[in-house]
């Protein structure tokens, strides 16, 4: 620019500043008066200061921590960790107003004399070198502009030309008055300094520290300080990393003006002038559930939970400044990650699905599979399948049943005939063993996978998982709704676009109910069980311990109470003598010689479980439990049918037991009460048709003195 250009153009500028400051001036007089500009009035302002203004700096990230406190990861639109005034290095400020506003301390919210200045001196230089809009006038825009919730809104806080942006500056002139008033210097220093960007990504001091240097906002130096308080006029021009020259030169400008104000001395000026601008460049926090440190499933899971079941919207999570402490187990997640990976890689067709939870508490502790979270590659899945019923669970479903039939006064002793291991219902309708309706009169029949007992109990009928034995026990309760009932009541769900109703199953009266033929979420299987070892108290899974507000305290509903609410139990859901009597005996699924549940087993753990699969193998479960954890692991294919190539008692066992015995090395766990001796005892019970009618059991396992051995949690 020629010296002739350049004292055109200072001479409109200065024209304009003289008509402003008038018209700031009329503005102003009714409410203000003295030398400089002093409020007379605030209740006048003040009742112009929009709610942005009165309320606290945008709250920035949301973080989700697990159980110990460890991030997960972070919620943001624009990244960003509010910090107090204390947690920023005072060089910092003292740069920021050398370079901005230099006379912050002096004014009241408007520097005539200081917008002046820097108009001249910026002009005369070529480049912006000093701020002219005061420290509070620029706090007003930015926040006006981040809150803005429309176009027109973020167009009026930004409009620059004509009588809009003289409008504009106009109103921002009154509400920096009003803030002055209101707040001290230090709290409006330190909110422009949470709020204002500093490219990158890094909204506010804490952001950007981190960003460019890899440190807290309380550790800046000298020359990182100058560094970014040049930022802040022209991010991308003076951008360390891309433009080191131009970094450099900024610099040096800022370290220039806090010399000229004494905050610097000329020892310390020319020596950091003279060095190359220095980066430690931080990676941007992780932002949603796709960038989790760990537990990404369980990240969706509890996404999915915040904006579902408590409410939230992803608005509050990405601007809201929460804590969400959740109940995620590091080490238990860690080690259900080694454990599908130690079965099954990365992305295979198959997927091993572990989820774990707390009984009596619902606390959701695991969740593992050998899939990535939210990403494009082939190894990749963006449903969360621990919570989709999708395929079968096999004879897990088993359970329900003997409870059922506990409950209608049908004992664990009571013994069934079922001869040439298979067995056509007497009430249920369905396929026939060999595919011939006719020849069966359309009645269901099931045969077992292998050689078993034609006569059996209860207690070795779940244990070594008689399809046989089942179905005719379904039988003698008469209709399916008793165990469709107990499901629920344990916990089981029946309420997804892929499921038949509860209802659904009950009208149809689907015989195959005890098979574990409907399709069934992961999480629902390990809940349903943790009932048993929580001696019949049926809890909600949940995956937060409490949401915090950006101030630290947990966040209300309308009702004013905490969002989270200790709430989601159910005492005595089903009888508690029911629940340690099945979970006594589903020990021999993992200790007896017979159990088809043994690869599971742990020495000295009185592990209660049960295998299933699905028919034609299509699906593979186990499902166990301790009175104070409980898991579930299902292997199949979400994309197609594929025959898994085992059963419940291979991979997901195994899966199950390299999880969980490396966690329960250094932990105490209890034993189950004791069975009812009241449940044990036998009755008279139907014969297959054309076979011998059972005995009467003669109630030969009540006290807890079956032969065994595993009633006492061997």
């Amino acid at each position: 620019m020629s010296a002739a250009s350049r004292a055109r153009a200072l001479a409109k500028l200065v024209a304009l500043i003289v008509v402003a400051g008038a018209l700031v001036a009329g503005m102003l007089l009714p409410v203000v008066g003295g030398s400089g500009v002093v409020a007379r009035n605030s209740a006048s302002l003040l009742d112009a200061l929009p709610v942005e203004l009165t309320d606290a700096t945008p709250a920035g990230n949301s973080r989700v921590l697990a159980a110990d406190g460890s991030l997960i990861t972070n919620f943001y639109t624009n990244n960003r960790t509010v910090v107090t005034a204390d947690q920023i290095a005072e060089v910092m400020k003292q740069a920021l107003v050398a370079i901005e506003d230099s006379r912050f301390y002096e004014h009241n919210g408007l520097d005539v004399q200081g917008t002046l200045r820097a108009a001249v001196t910026n002009l005369t230089a070529g480049s912006v070198q000093e701020g002219g809009s005061t420290i509070t006038q620029q706090l007003v825009k930015q926040t006006l502009l981040e809150t803005a919730d429309t176009p027109e809104e973020r167009t009026a806080a930004t409009e620059q030309d004509g009588v809009e942006g003289l409008s504009r500056k106009l109103r921002e002139a009154r509400l920096a008055l009003a803030l002055e008033d209101t707040y001290s210097k230090d709290e409006i220093l330190t909110r422009y300094l949470n709020i204002v960007y500093f490219g990158r990504g890094a909204y506010g001091i804490q952001a950007a520290a981190q960003r460019y240097f890899s440190v807290n906002a309380i550790d800046l130096t000298l020359p990182q300080a100058a560094m970014l308080a040049g930022l802040v006029q022209s991010p991308s021009n003076d951008d360390p990393i891309a433009n080191p020259e131009n970094g450099q030169t900024r610099r040096n400008q800022v370290l220039q003006r806090m010399f000229d104000l004494g905050y610097i001395s000329e020892a310390e000026l020319t020596e950091i002038s003279a060095q190359p601008v220095q980066v430690a460049e931080g990676l941007s926090p992780a932002n949603g559930c796709i960038d989790a440190v760990i537990g990404g499933f369980f990240c969706a899971y509890t996404q999915g939970y915040l904006t579902g079941v408590l409410g939230l919207t992803q608005e509050q999570l990405d601007n809201g400044g929460l804590t969400i402490q959740t109940t995620l187990d590091t080490q238990l997640q860690t080690l259900a990650d080694q454990s599908v990976l130690n079965t099954l890689p990365m992305g295979d067709p198959l997927a091993a699905v572990f989820t774990a939870l707390k009984p009596g508490s619902g606390d959701v502790m695991a969740m593992a599979v050998n899939r990535r979270y939210g990403c494009d590659d082939p190894d990749c899945e963006s449903v969360v399948l621990h919570t989709a019923a999708s395929k079968g669970a096999g004879s897990t479903y088993k359970t329900f049943t003997a409870a059922a039939a506990l409950e209608a006064g049908i004992g664990a002793g009571t013994v069934i005939t079922t001869p040439g291991d298979q067995y056509t219902s007497r009430v249920f309708r369905g396929p026939s063993c060999g595919g011939d309706r006719e020849q069966s009169n359309g009645m269901y029949c099931v045969q077992n996978v292998g050689d078993y007992p034609d006569t059996l109990d209860m207690v070795d009928a779940l244990v070594r998982s008689s399809n046989t034995y089942f179905l005719a026990l379904e039988d003698r309760l008469g209709s399916v709704e008793g165990p469709v009932r107990m499901a629920e009541r344990m916990g089981m769900t029946f309420d997804q676009p892929t499921q038949n109703s509860a209802d659904e199953i009950i009208d149809g009266n689907f015989g195959s109910f005890t098979l574990g033929a409907e399709a069934t979420s992961p999480m629902d299987l390990a809940n349903a069980y943790a009932t048993l070892a929580a001696q019949g108290t049926r809890c909600t899974p949940t995956p937060v311990l409490q949401v915090l507000d950006r101030n630290g305290q947990p966040l209300t509903g309308e009702d004013g109470q905490p969002l989270v609410k200790d709430d989601n139990c159910t005492p005595e859901s089903i009888p508690p003598n029911i629940a340690n009597t099945l979970a006594t005996i589903l020990i021999g699924d993992t200790s007896s010689p017979v159990g088809t549940g043994q690869r599971a087993g742990i020495p000295g753990r009185g592990v209660a479980g049960k295998t299933g699969t699905a028919q034609g193998r299509d699906s593979v479960a186990f499902v166990g439990v301790l009175p104070e954890y409980a898991g579930s692991v299902m292997v199949f294919n979400p994309k197609e049918k594929q025959d898994v190539g085992g059963y419940g008692g291979n991979m997901p066992a195994a899966i199950w037991r390299d999880a969980f015995e490396p966690y329960l090395a250094d932990k105490p766990t209890s034993f189950f009460p004791p069975v009812d001796p009241a449940l044990m005892g036998g009755g008279p019970a139907p014969a297959a048709p054309g076979g011998n009618r059972g005995n009467g059991g003669n109630g030969g396992r009540n006290g807890g003195n079956g032969g065994t051995g595993w009633w006492n949690g061997g």
